[in-house]
């Protein structure tokens, strides 16, 4: 008896255990997989809520996704959106810096406004660089 206790335990904890390692073993969908997936899902909303032109417009984009997206050119693409979202914040800081040295209080929170959302969007583009 004492020998059955442990090993119900450790059947229940290996049952347990398996959808937990099951779901580590499936990696989420990148590149053109992953923009596909978003389209289908957009696809399936639009049908949910009765919207048939957004979805005729995304069955129109799906096709075209399919027929033209490789995850090269879309990798490239993604790079080139991080790094003229770096040069924009580079721009972006020399405008604040030039504010700073006029003293201007105005400007000086206009550019500190404009160089927060260069940042969030640098930040957006480099995460989408990782899908």
């Amino acid at each position: 008896m004492k020998f059955l206790a442990p090993l119900a335990l450790l059947t229940v904890a290996s049952f347990m255990a398996t959808p937990s390692l099951a779901a580590e073993d499936t990696q989420p969908l990148t590149g053109c997989a992953a923009k596909r997936q978003a389209i289908s899902t957009q696809i399936e909303q639009a049908k949910a809520h009765g919207n048939s032109e957004q979805q005729a417009g995304l069955e129109k984009a799906l096709a075209e996704v399919t027929a033209n997206c490789n995850d090269a050119a879309l990798k490239k693409e993604r790079e080139n959106k991080v790094l003229d979202a770096k040069h924009e914040v580079s721009r972006r800081q020399a405008d604040l810096d030039k504010a700073m040295k006029k003293g201007d209080a105005d400007k000086i929170n206009k550019r500190k406004d404009k160089l927060a959302q260069s940042r969030k969007d640098l930040q957006d583009a480099v995460e989408e660089l990782d899908q």
